[in-house]
């Protein structure tokens, strides 16, 4: 693999992890750079004391040689949720101004989830609502806004239905994709099909993978044809470059640091 790509980290993988995790954002800036990254994804969950202090943050980042990939938000409502609609717009004009502080810092809006009851055809036409309203706001603002479907309990995006539905609701002028290769193989088996027919959509890819019964495994040690998936997307046109891995196995549970520092040394191997 010759291309010019870039490996990024998540910091889901200390995030699920929840109030088993006591550490503080600079312990995962050390972490992700001591495992050989050059970029992070980090959540409003994770983002902690920088959260009102981008100029810290970025500091922060420098300092341990590392770039804002992107900033990923969710909601509790799930983005399903029309009472919601303006309280999650404004939220995601706070972190778009947030990531606008940083060089091709890209904004990624996490997956529709059912939180309440409903016709299953309205909660699409909110959630792409939603995503086309936040994307616009992230235009205005020079940040480009990319959703993030999951396979996550309750998810509304799971199988290739769920995909081809919401993708044609969403105006693909504006909002990205950021596929996901374990979410999108636990909801269905034509990975490879999904990204070459939305290719046009993709602005990073995050990597992950998972066993034969839909079980997150390490990178490299489940049914992901990883270096096939990279092929494809290193096609898209809009494809920025960077490779974000996110671990949530059970081997990640028990020591984050070590796991993401295998996966990336596993990227090695695979020439990237």
């Amino acid at each position: 693999m010759t291309r010019d790509l870039k490996i990024g980290c998540q910091t889901f993988t200390w995030e699920m992890l929840g109030d088993a995790w006591a550490g503080t954002p600079d312990d995962l800036l050390s972490a992700i750079s001591a495992g050989g990254y050059s970029g992070i994804e980090i959540t409003d969950t994770m983002i902690g004391h920088y959260g009102t202090k981008p100029g810290e943050f970025a500091k922060a980042l420098g300092d341990k040689g590392l770039q804002l990939v992107s900033f990923a938000f969710g909601s509790k409502s799930g983005f399903t949720v029309a009472d919601a609609m303006e309280k999650d717009l404004a939220t995601a004009q706070r972190w778009i101004d947030y990531a606008a502080q940083f060089p091709a810092a890209l904004v990624s809006i996490g997956s529709a989830t059912l939180v309440s009851e409903g016709v299953r055809d309205d909660k699409f036409a909110i959630a792409a609502e939603y995503y086309n309203r936040a994307a616009a706001l992230g235009k205005a603002s020079g940040v480009e806004v990319a959703v993030h479907p999951s396979s996550h309990h309750n998810t509304l995006l799971f199988n290739r239905a769920d995909y081809d539905r919401i993708f044609a609701l969403l105006d693909p002028a504006l909002v990205g994709w950021v596929p996901d290769t374990g979410h999108i193989l636990r909801g269905h088996d034509d990975i490879l099909d999904t990204i070459r027919t939305y290719r046009d959509r993709i602005r990073y890819l995050h990597l992950k993978d998972v066993d034969a019964h839909g079980r997150w495994a390490m990178l490299g040690k489940g049914v992901l044809d990883t270096l096939a998936v990279i092929d494809l997307v290193s096609q898209a046109p809009l494809f920025n470059g960077w490779l974000v891995l996110e671990e949530e196995s059970e081997t990640a549970a028990a020591d984050p640091a070590a796991a993401i520092k295998a996966n990336r040394e596993t990227m090695h191997r695979y020439g990237a």
